[in-house]
């Protein structure tokens, strides 16, 4: 759920597809649907629609209007949210999780493999001692609601240049902690996941986040580790990061779309 663009020079392009005009009309077709969670969204045939041709309106007007690199609006530290409110997953039920957490975190580690010349592991301590990034942004849900926090972590790019992705590395899938549904018929876990391609990975304000609002990072907001990427809505920032993996594609994994709620018909570009 992230912020919302804006282009260095300071000006909007009037003519620029409106992607949040696009999700109002999909959220008022909801109708008598609670937003209570993304899991009753995805169930709604017209918000899935309104969502997919907005998604093919705001990946072209990234890259042609504003390219790929411009920045997400990025705010005071007035504006930041007295408490920000956590979605989705709020305490994950694995049992391996509930290990870490009652330990604090002190034996997790973020894995980084896959399509890379050196897979290595990071301690949060690790992370933590990386040059790190503070950004005050904006989280867009697409459930309709918006809020601002202070996050600190470590650029994802930093992390990349540490392991070499390969040539064939065309994408970064985060694998998560929370499983979403118990085991799948074909013997999968449905432990949540999501990716981005390597212009969202190498971004500026792309972070791996272990602090919101000058605090460690709640559980409920993603603890030890969730993934920011700000130009795009927040179900593409995974929560508690276990695993980073370089892929060529997504055909292999799971239904093949790239991350849960895309399995679940979402659009796998959630730019805003």
């Amino acid at each position: 759920m992230s912020t919302t663009r804006i282009i260095k020079s300071g000006r909007t392009p009037s003519r620029a597809p409106n992607r949040r005009t696009a999700l109002r009309a999909a959220l008022a077709s909801v109708g008598a649907v609670s937003l209570a969670g993304c899991d009753q969204l995805s169930q709604n045939e017209s918000f899935v629609s309104v969502l997919k041709s907005a998604q093919n309106l705001s990946h072209s007007a990234h890259g042609v209007v504003a390219g790929r690199k411009a920045l997400a609006q990025e705010f005071s530290q007035a504006d930041v949210a007295a408490h920000f409110k956590g979605n989705g997953t709020l305490v994950p039920a694995d049992a391996d999780y509930h290990a870490l957490m009652q330990g604090g975190f002190k034996d997790w580690k973020l894995e980084v493999a896959g399509l890379v010349e050196n897979p290595a592991s990071f301690s949060l301590a690790e992370l933590h001692a990386m040059p790190s990034r503070t950004q005050i942004t904006r989280h867009d849900c697409v459930e309709g609601w918006s809020s601002i926090g202070k996050w600190k972590g470590v650029q994802l790019s930093h992390v990349l240049e540490l392991v070499k992705p390969l040539a064939s590395a065309k994408y970064v899938v985060f694998r998560c902690a929370d499983s979403m549904d118990g085991p799948s018929l074909d013997g999968h876990d449905s432990k949540y996941y999501e990716s981005v391609d390597l212009d969202d990975a190498y971004h500026t304000q792309t972070v791996l986040a272990y602090e919101l609002n000058d605090q460690p990072l709640p559980v409920n907001n993603g603890a030890p580790l969730r993934v920011r990427i700000e130009r795009q809505l927040g179900y593409k920032h995974a929560k508690y990061l276990m695993r980073i993996e370089l892929v060529e594609s997504f055909t292999a994994i799971r239904v093949g779309k790239g991350g849960y709620w895309e399995d679940n018909g979402y659009e796998w570009y959630a730019g805003i």
